[in-house]
């Protein structure tokens, strides 16, 4: 195994955040900033990759047409005021449709795969999260909360379960990987999720995916004195600079 610094300084301007990128061809790892890419933080809603793998693993939510009911709750994003579907919650981020099927796995499966995945502390005692929002159903132990992992375990996490070295079913990470899908053009396709504190802390992690191979990478920004310009968007623009 190789491990390298990398300068990446350019894409990241004066935002302070760090990288990791692993090439499982050629078992190297890219590191920009390392220490801070082996510290251990909360998933925020990068975590929907686990709770969409997990449900449709455990028969919660089928495939990407799954629909959870809306109960009528007026939330402060609109795009979360409807009956939506899977793919439609992981592209909007709804934290009431994830928190649902979380709940109907329940905690003692919950915990075995993340003990089978190693994701980071593997700690969910703070089921429930920790209030950081009004409503119980957005908060969960994967907000600012018990779970944390460092953008480094984050790649570890998505090669294990992208290159078939996991006990998930194949066609169920087959269903996840068309809801990550986001963006591609003739050289590659990029899958990912984003995630943000809204308190100036923001992830983009997933993989890239050329004819050569997959490419997985986690970009991190933790910056609060910039928060205004920080979120998982601007981590995803970051993680695109590096990609192409």
């Amino acid at each position: 195994m190789g491990e390298s610094e990398i300068d990446l300084s350019a894409a990241f301007g004066d935002i302070n955040g760090c990288a990791v990128i692993y090439l499982p061809v050629e078992d190297q790892y890219w590191f920009f900033h390392e220490e801070m890419c082996r510290q251990e933080i909360s998933p925020y809603s990068t975590f929907k990759i686990i709770s969409a793998l997990s449900g449709l693993q455990n028969g919660v939510i089928l495939d990407e047409l799954s629909t959870m009911e809306y109960d009528g709750t007026v939330y402060g994003n609109p795009e979360w005021n409807d009956d939506l579907t899977l793919e439609q919650a992981f592209r909007k981020s709804c934290v009431w449709y994830f928190r649902q099927v979380i709940d109907a796995v329940g905690k003692d499966e919950i915990q075995k795969e993340l003990n089978e995945l190693q994701y980071g502390n593997c700690d969910i005692s703070q089921w429930n999260g920790s209030d950081i929002n009004p409503l119980p159903e957005l908060n969960g132990f994967w907000l600012d909360s018990s779970l944390k992992i460092s953008p480094l375990e984050q790649v570890k996490v998505l090669e294990d379960i992208f290159e078939g070295q996991s006990d998930y079913d194949s066609d169920n990470i087959e269903t996840l990987k068309r809801i990550m899908l986001t963006d591609e053009n003739d050289a590659q396709k990029i899958y990912g999720k984003t995630g943000s504190s809204g308190k100036g802390e923001a992830w983009f992690v997933g993989f890239a995916e050329t004819t050569g191979g997959r490419k997985y990478f986690a970009v991190y920004l933790d910056d609060s004195e910039q928060k205004e310009q920080v979120s998982g968007s601007k981590a995803k623009e970051i993680a695109l600079k590096i990609l192409f």
